[in-house]
C-alpha cells in the first residue's frame, strides 16, 4: 500500500531504541525525512547510519526529554534540519517500575511531561504542516491495572488521556492526534529480554497469558504508527490503538 508519506517530515522523540529505533526507520524506509532524539549517543548515530540507507534526509541530535530547555532546543533544530514539521511521535520513556518517589518523578516527566512539552514545542511547525499528525506512545498498563508498574502505568494513562484532549483541541486545526498501546514488546537490550533470563517465571507468565503466543516485535508497533501518521488515515483521531497479540484478553 502506498502510504504517501514520501517526503513528510517526522519527529520521533525517543528514537535510537526499541520501538522508537523502528519507527524512525520504517517512516525513513516511507521516503520520509526524519530526525530522532535519545541522550544516548551511540545508539542514535547508529541508528542514523541505518536511516540514511534508504536516501531520505536524517538528523540526530543528543536530548534528554526530562528536560524542557532541552527539549525547547531540539524541535526548532529538527524543524531547521527537516525544513519544517508534519508529524511527530512522542515515544520517550522514563520507565519507572516502582511504586517510590524516584518512579513517580521520572514516569511523570518523561512520559507524561515531555509529551506535553514535545507537542508544545512543535505545534507552530505542525500548524504549517502538511496533514499534520500527533501519534504518542503509551502502553497496556496505561489501560489495565499495572500492579508490578504503578508509576508507569498511571503515567502512560495521563498520555492516552492527554491525547484525546489533544486530538479535541487540534482538530480545528487540523492536526489529528491518535495513540497507540502496545503490549509487551521483545528486543536486543530490551526490558523483555533481560527478564527472560533474570526472571523467567515473570516472562513465561506473561507470554502464556498472549494469545498470540508470543511477545510483540518493535516493527509491528511501527508499521500501524506509520499508517496512523499517514493520509490514508486521515479521518482517525483521539484513538487509542492497542497493539498486542490479544494481550489482557486471555488465552
Amino acid at each position: 500500500m502506498e502510504l504517501g508519506l514520501k517526503g513528510r517530515r517526522v519527529v520521533v522523540a525517543g528514537g535510537s531504541k526499541g520501538i522508537g529505533r523502528a519507527i524512525a526507520l520504517e517512516f525513513a524506509a516511507e521516503g520520509a525525512a526524519v530526525s530522532i532524539c535519545a541522550r544516548g549517543v551511540e545508539a542514535l548515530e547508529a541508528t542514523k547510519a541505518d536511516m540514511a540507507r534508504f536516501g531520505g534526509v536524517v538528523h540526530a541530535a543528543s536530548c534528554d526529554l526530562s528536560d524542557n530547555a532541552a527539549i525547547q532546543a531540539y524541535i526548532p533544530a529538527a524543524a531547521a534540519a527537516l525544513g519544517g514539521i508534519d508529524i511527530l511521535i512522542n515515544n520517550a520513556s522514563g520507565f519507572g517500575k516502582s511504586d517510590d518517589e524516584q518512579s513517580w518523578d521520572l514516569s511523570l516527566t518523561v512520559d507524561v511531561l515531555a509529551t506535553v512539552r514535545g507537542s508544545r514545542e512543535a505545534l507552530p511547525f505542525l500548524e504549517q504542516g502538511r496533514d499534520p499528525a500527533i501519534i504518542n506512545i503509551a502502553s497496556g498498563a496505561g489501560i489495565n491495572p499495572a500492579v508490578r508498574n504503578a508509576a508507569y502505568g498511571a503515567s502512560k494513562a495521563a498520555v492516552i488521556h492527554y491525547t484525546k484532549t489533544q486530538a479535541a483541541t487540534l482538530a480545528r486545526k487540523g492536526i489529528r492526534v491518535n495513540c497507540i498501546a502496545p503490549g509487551s514488546v521483545e528486543f536486543p537490550g530490551g526490558s523483555w529480554e533481560k527478564r527472560k533470563t533474570d526472571a523467567p517465571a515473570l516472562y513465561d507468565r506473561i507470554l502464556n497469558a498472549i494469545p498470540a503466543g508470543r511477545l510483540g516485535r518493535p516493527e509491528e508497533i511501527a508499521r500501524v504508527v506509520v499508517f496512523l501518521a499517514s493520509p490514508m488515515a486521515n479521518w482517525v483521531t483521539a484513538q487509542v490503538m492497542q497493539v498486542n497479540g490479544g494481550q489482557g484478553f486471555g488465552r
